[in-house]
């Protein structure tokens, strides 16, 4: 094991004020990396600064406040905004991969526990983080470089669409879904096999181990929405499963399709912040619950403008 500031040289980054920068649009500019566990911490593209360089592709962010460890390899030049630092591997360890690059953003996530309550920074103690060694980190890291993955960064719409709610309208889950509790099933009493098995996570789309038991299989094309646990994450799933009894299911009453999944997933949880501190949001609460979404003109949900919307995206014909 060694400290962290034995592996990587850190240091701050550019400590910049968003409000004071100019925002633009890709192509140009650089990210701008905020303390934010969303978006590999880039929350807008910025101009070049004047006596500022933006730094290199391929270095590690680390938040010091706000989503505290928040850790991220960073694939495109880049400033930082205020209280985040910034990685580099030391000399010897200039041709660390990406993978081992990534495997030590995990490892410093897993210490977020020590600084994530009233308001606890990180600066002080950071550096001292203990970690894996390199030199005993299995060989395979070092093998694969993220730059062997290709995406297709283009949309399948190449047209720009407005997103405004001011023409929306409130709807009742139950008037769009059929929703299903879940089972609980204990690891005691899991078999072994190959069907995923839904967690109330916030992690890897809610997957939480593969099982084996049959008994209570959900259908694949539904959304799963947690009640508990961490409250509100939702995600389209595309194969059968078995959702935990902390995970509600919603199963359509219209014809949904991955983009429509996309785009409810995103507005599902912004609901969470009206449950916690033990109010479940429970089958009868949510069924009675509202969700605002684009409207036709009859005043009926407009699936087509949330799909056409995603497949404007980046990266839409990833999906």
């Amino acid at each position: 094991m060694k400290r962290l500031d034995e592996i990587f040289n850190i240091h701050y980054g550019s400590q910049l004020d968003l409000n004071k920068c100019i925002i633009c649009e890709r192509p140009d500019g650089y990210n701008f990396v905020n303390r934010s566990e969303k978006n590999c911490g880039v929350s807008a593209r910025i101009l070049e600064e004047e006596n500022k360089k933006p730094f290199p592709a391929g270095l590690i962010t680390v938040a010091m406040g706000g989503t505290v460890l928040s850790s991220f390899v960073q694939q495109e030049s880049f400033y930082t905004g205020q209280n985040v630092k910034v990685m580099k591997p030391k000399p010897e360890y200039k041709d660390m991969s990406d993978w081992v690059k990534l495997y030590y953003c995990y490892c410093i996530e897993q210490n977020r526990f020590r600084f994530s309550t009233f308001g606890r920074e990180a600066n002080v103690s950071f550096e001292s983080i203990i970690v894996p060694d390199i030199e005993k980190l299995p060989n395979e890291l070092n093998k694969i470089a993220l730059s062997d993955y290709k995406f297709e960064k283009q949309p399948i719409i190449d047209k720009k669409i407005e997103l405004s709610t001011n023409d929306w309208k409130w709807f009742r889950y139950d008037e769009i879904f059929d929703i299903k509790k879940g089972k609980r099933l204990t690891k005691a009493n899991m078999l072994e096999g190959n069907i995923n098995f839904i967690g109330a996570s916030k992690f890897n789309n809610g997957l939480t181990a593969k099982v084996g038991n049959d008994e209570h299989i959900h259908s694949a094309n539904t959304i799963t929405l947690s009640y508990n646990g961490s409250i509100g994450e939702a995600f389209y799933q595309t194969e059968p499963f078995w959702a935990t009894d902390d995970v509600n299911v919603l199963y359509p009453k219209f014809e949904l399709n991955p983009y429509i999944a996309m785009f409810l997933c995103t507005l599902l949880p912004t609901e969470k912040y009206r449950w916690g501190f033990g109010r479940k949001w429970d089958l009868e609460m949510m069924n009675e619950s509202t969700i605002k979404l684009p409207a036709t003109t009859e005043k009926k949900p407009d699936w087509q403008f949330m799909e056409d919307y995603i497949k404007t995206l980046p990266y839409s014909s990833e999906i």
